[in-house]
């Protein structure tokens, strides 16, 4: 890694920090261990000679989804704080009226400025959420990470895999694994959506702890997951695709007290020269399927000329 990206890290990950005891009431120190130990394990996940990945770290240590969070708060906090000046003033004004002598053209002047300042703070606050949403929805669009499991998004592996087919031809081997959840719609209909999200942010931490440092795992879609591996032969490939498989049968996920059995089925092929994203991708997929034929929990491979 160059001096100036381990120094962008450093500058980013101390102001992250900051920022983290400044947002906290009671600041403690295994706050701040904890946050040291992710920055940590965040920079050691770092290829050397990888910018994806320092992005990737840049994107750890990023603060901004916070910030919009507190931000909008603030707007919250901040009309609160005006309807509450705004009961006093109501509150003062009943209290001011003689009971033997009520003053209405008065009153009702009073009420209507009240109401017109309450109308006033609501569409404040309207707007700034309003902003605050378009905010939300440009740092999504930018982001090259997932924002469910922290993984790499399709966006990012639709980069990768340009920036890859453009060079036509590497010097090393290199294999695509596409993987697919089984059953993961009915999980869905039986145990909700949450329960999917679950298993969706399990396989994504299992994924990451199985990988090498050079390889890159990407969400593809739904409940579909695009790796890359790099500088591996293809037997090494199904080694590799293979352990997947086994961790996440023998790991269990609890949801509400139940053990959810979670497999999936990969499809894997090797790069070959001349390939574009859509190629790579396509032969993949059509691996994935005859696993998912075949009965599903296993990997199949396609090769250009072949299995």
């Amino acid at each position: 890694m160059k001096k100036d990206d381990l120094k962008s890290l450093v500058t980013q990950m101390y102001q992250e920090l900051l920022d983290n005891i400044d947002s906290q009431e009671e600041p403690n120190k295994e706050q701040v261990v904890t946050y040291l130990q992710d920055a940590v394990m965040t920079i050691q996940n770092i290829a050397d000679d990888d910018i994806d990945s320092v992005e990737h770290a840049k994107l750890a240590f990023s603060n901004a989804y916070k910030e919009i969070a507190n931000k909008t708060l603030a707007s919250y906090k901040n009309t609160n704080d005006r309807f509450e000046e705004l009961t006093q003033i109501h509150e003062q004004t009943v209290q001011s009226c003689d009971n033997k002598f009520i003053d209405m053209p008065s009153i009702k002047e009073k009420f209507d400025e009240i109401q017109s300042h309450m109308q006033e703070e609501v569409e404040r606050a309207n707007q700034v959420i309003s902003e605050l949403s378009t905010q939300v929805k440009e740092l999504e669009e930018n982001s090259n990470l997932d924002a469910l499991t922290k993984i790499f998004n399709r966006r990012a592996l639709d980069s990768y895999l340009d920036h890859l087919c453009a060079k036509k031809e590497l010097k090393h081997e290199l294999h695509a694994l596409l993987l697919d959840i089984d059953d993961f719609k009915k999980i869905n209909d039986k145990y909700g959506h949450i329960a999917g999200d679950k298993i969706l942010i399990f396989v994504a931490k299992i994924l990451r702890k199985t990988l090498r440092d050079g390889d890159k795992v990407f969400r593809y879609g739904g409940e579909e997951f695009f790796i890359v591996l790099n500088r591996i032969d293809a037997n090494t490939c199904k080694k590799i695709a293979g352990r997947i498989l086994k961790l996440l049968s023998s790991n269990q996920l609890f949801y509400k007290g139940q053990s959810l059995h979670v497999t999936m089925s990969i499809g894997a092929t090797m790069f070959v020269e001349g390939d574009t994203p859509e190629t790579l991708i396509d032969r993949a997929d059509k691996a994935l399927y005859k696993s998912k034929n075949n009965g599903k929990n296993q990997i199949n491979m396609e090769l250009k000329n072949g299995f």
